[in-house]
This record gives structure tokens, sequence and C-alpha cells, in this order.
């Protein structure tokens, strides 16, 4: 099968006024469904439940983004019996028709881009930019995955005898639970899923709660590509009901979750119990979030640098596992980093992102905006407020849940604020009395997923290569924006797996070799 090689698909230009028009239009269609109902999906049969889960705009949370099915346990085994009966002809298919399967849903999401990208600006907040490259994210998992299954069922490269015939294959799982998060609703989601499927397996996909319409629209979007009934499986729910009981299963083979590392955690208890009539140990493919840090030396670009802290700290609200929630500053340009990020931070535009010239949306949910606004007054016993502190202005205005990009100052790298995640639009800055103890500061939480450094000092750079511990390190770049096949992402210790999800060995996280030897 011949296909071109890789490449990311590129982010739109939104100076260009066709693209403002084009991404307008798609935000006027999306408008324009709010309220529709979506059903569940098990085995191709659309089901609508009587009670529901209502999606709201966090930027207006008036507005009804979709009323979607919700599952109870009745309904999750239902869709365990339909996967389960899928999977039998699934799992042979031919790897590469699964894979073309990936490639046209690939072109469709493309063709529909914007609309994709529009249904998170509403149901999320995001802002064009940040939608628009969780979209491309979505495009990149498909069209490399692909690729991927390609490679793998190729020949495997074994060493010959010379009276034997041996052969080694990569075979499916059985079903597997995917449970995504809300933050990169259309990215992550698409990625667990698809990587799952081209590897022969049937999925169960338990969206998260908060962002269940544009899953809605990517599992339609795979019936469109061919999908096979029953191998995809929308079952939106509780996690505490629905997904404990699949979690459980004993016919569930794996679980590919990311999100918060408590959840995580509890995920793993479980499955590492054996249920009766369970004949496999299941697999737990967890990544669970960070407490990530920027350092900066003193010999660097300190412009450069915070303009690195602000983006990364406060691009969609801090709502990113590999979000800088931490920089560290040795002594030497300390204050003046953390003047030149107070500066930058002000110049962020906070409000409605249906507005382009808007970067900074909304948090989450209710939920999400108390725990924030929680953390920000513990921080205030913890460190000097530099910055924010507070509901923003357009909070009081909308009533939407947003809050000021806030930046502590002056706190102790053992402070609630520099060790737990906050997963919003919070920055604790250290001060570290050198390039070394900077480091060390920055390895000294229970995470390990993105780190970046910035200095000009090649042995530096080097120290970090060997010392920092995470999963993902950038040097002179922000702690944000990894690209698949360029930056494999996945961290170390409680940030889960290490799965390096949109790398080459994540593939091998859905399958289980298979060697094969024959006597000639």
């Amino acid at each position: 099968m011949g296909v071109i090689p890789f490449q990311n698909e590129p982010l739109t230009d939104f100076s260009r006024p066709e693209n403002l028009s084009a991404f307008r239009q798609a935000l006027e269609l999306v408008e324009s469904q709010v309220g529709q109902e979506y059903p569940l999906i098990i085995g191709g049969e659309r089901i609508m439940t009587a009670e529901q889960i209502v999606s709201i705009n966090p930027g207006k949370p008036d507005e009804v983004v979709g009323y979607v099915g919700k599952a109870d346990k009745a309904l999750a085994e239902q869709a365990m019996s339909a996967a389960l009966a899928a999977f039998e002809e699934w799992r042979h298919f031919d790897p590469k028709a699964r894979a073309r399967v990936l490639l046209r849903a690939a072109r469709l999401m493309r063709e529909r881009k914007h609309e994709f990208s529009a249904t998170m600006v509403v149901e999320i907040g995001k802002s064009w930019p940040e939608a628009d490259a969780d979209t491309a994210e979505a495009i990149d998992f498909m069209e490399f995955y692909a690729r991927e299954m390609m490679r793998l069922s190729e020949p495997q490269e074994l060493t010959r005898l010379p009276d034997e015939d041996n052969e080694m294959y990569y075979i499916p799982l059985g079903v597997g639970l995917v449970i995504p998060p809300w933050n990169f609703a259309n990215a992550i989601m698409v990625g667990m899923t698809t990587a799952a499927i081209v590897a022969g397996n049937t999925v169960i996909l338990k969206p998260a709660s908060i962002t269940p319409v544009v899953a809605a629209k990517f599992v339609d979007l795979m019936a469109e590509a061919g999908l096979p009934k029953g191998v995809l499986n929308f079952l939106p729910g509780p996690g505490g009901s629905v997904g404990d009981y699949l979690v459980s299963h004993p016919q569930t083979r794996f679980v590919a979750f990311t999100g918060s590392k408590e959840v995580g955690l509890r995920i793993n208890e479980q499955a590492a119990k054996t249920a009766p009539g369970q004949k496999w140990i299941k697999r737990v493919v967890a990544e669970m979030g960070g407490k990530d840090c920027i350092v900066v030396d003193s010999d660097t670009n300190v412009d450069e640098a915070a303009a690195a802290i602000v983006a990364s700290a406060f691009g969609f609200q801090g709502q990113k596992c590999s979000a800088c929630s931490k920089a560290i500053i040795v002594q030497d340009v300390y204050d003046s980093v953390v003047e030149l990020v107070v500066e930058k931070a002000k110049n962020l535009v906070q409000g409605d992102t249906r507005n382009p010239a808007v970067n900074q949306g909304p948090v989450a949910d209710k939920n999400a905006y108390e725990s924030i606004l929680n953390y920000i007054e513990i921080g205030k016993s913890e460190g000097r407020l530099v910055l924010g502190g507070g509901p923003s202005p357009v909070a009081v205005e909308t009533g939407g849940y947003f809050i000021e990009p806030t930046v502590f100052a002056d706190v102790d790298p053992y402070a609630r604020i520099g060790q737990e995640e906050i997963f919003g639009p919070v920055l604790a800055i250290h001060k570290a009395s050198s390039y070394e103890d900077a480091i060390r500061i920055a390895n000294d939480t229970e995470f390990g997923l993105t780190g970046s450094v910035f200095s000009r000092d090649r042995a530096k750079l080097e120290y970090a290569r060997k010392h920092y511990f995470v999963g993902n390190l950038y040097f002179n770049r922000k702690s944000t924006g990894a690209l698949v096949d360029v930056h494999p992402f996945g961290g170390f210790n409680m940030s889960g797996t290490d799965s390096k999800a949109g790398g080459r060995d994540y593939l091998l996280l859905f399958t289980q070799a298979k060697s094969v030897s024959e006597k000639l």
C-alpha cells in the first residue's frame, strides 16, 4: 500500500481573511446545532436515554451545547457484548484495510476541520488557535497510526535458521475501554481510540462528561469512514458506575486513560484485580498529568524565556498536562524574569473565545473554577502575589468560569502550589541559588511529564539531558505543543506509564506479539 510519508497537519493561519471567514462560518454552523440530542451508539444502534448528560458552554453556562445519552450498567454490558461480537471479525481484518479506514477518517476530519475546532471553542472554551491545533493533532494521530499499522503488519526482522521458518506477528488484544480527557477533547480522544482500533481491537469510548459532543461527532465520522458497526461504541456515562463497571469487567482486555493522577491510580488498582472468568492480566495505558517546570539559567535570553513561560502557563488557561505551572529561575536573573512574565501576562486578552481576538477563555466547569480559586487562596499564604488572584471581571459580566491569569513569586518549592497539580491559570515561581539547584527543584515532585530549560551554555544543557527526569524535555522553547512523530509524548513517575503517544512505540501498547516457528 503506497502512501506518502507522514507530515504534520499545517496549522491555520488566522491572519488570512479567508481563514477567518471560514472559521466564522463553522462557528455559525456549531451555534445552529446548540441544544441538539446525541444518542449512545452501541453496535451501530442509536439509543437515546431518558436521563441525559447536559454539555454546557463554560463561558456562558446557561447555553446548552447538547443533550447526550447517559449510559448505565445495563447499557455498558450491552456495549461490551457488541464490542466482543465485532472483535471476532475486526481482529482478522487486513491491517492495511484497517489503516485505510483511518486515512479516510483523517481526510473527512480535514474537510470538516473548522467544525470540529469550533465545537471545542463553544463546548470547552478553547481559543481559535488552541482549538485548531487540537484538531490538527487529531488528524495527525490518524495519519500517523495508519502508517504505523502498515509498518507493523510487514514481516518483522528475525534471526533465521537454515531449517526453520520463523515469523513474528503483532496481533490485537481484545475489547478496550478508552477514557479520554476534556482538555484535548478531540486530539487525545481520537488518538487513543484510533490507535486501539487500527491495531485490531474494538473499543468502548467513554468520553469526558463535559465534552461529549465533539466525541459524538467523531464517532459519526468514523462510521462515515467505513468502520464496521460495533468496532467503536459510544458510551458516555458516570465514571463511578459505568467506568468502574467496565474497568472491572472480566472481558475488558485493556484500559486507555488520560486524566488526573487520582483517577488513574484508581483505574490501575481496579484493573489489577482479577475478576472471575478473566483470562488475562489487563493492560493499563495511563497518562496522568504533571507539575511541569521551566528552568531559566542566568546565561539566556530572558525575554524569550519569559514569553515561553507565559505561553506555557496560560495557553488554554493552564489546562494542559504539559502546562508550565512552575518557573524556576536562577537568582542572577530572577527579578528581571519575574517582571517580564508579569508584563507579558498582563497583555493576555480574556473573554468569549468565539471572538478571535481573545486568547484567554473560561476554565472547564464549576468544579474546576472552585478548585482553582481555592488553590489561589492557598497561594496567597505561600507566595507573593504579583498578578491576578481571583475571578476575572469577565466572570462577573457573563456568569462564565473565568479566572485571572495568576502569578505567585517567591514560592517555596515544597509549598502546595509548588507541588500539587492545579490545572488552571496559576504559576508558581521559585528562586534557585544555582543552575544545579534549579534542576534539583524541578525534579523534586512526584511527577515527571514535561520540562524546559533556557540556557546558552552547552554544558548546562547536557547536564539537564542527563539529570532532568521527565518524559519530554525541551531546550530553549516552551513546555507545551508536542507534535505527533516529532515529540512522542508521555511521562515518568506519577505522570503515568510513559505511553509515548504519537511515537513509534505506541501501537505496541495495543498489540501482543506472536512468534510462529515451522520446522522445514
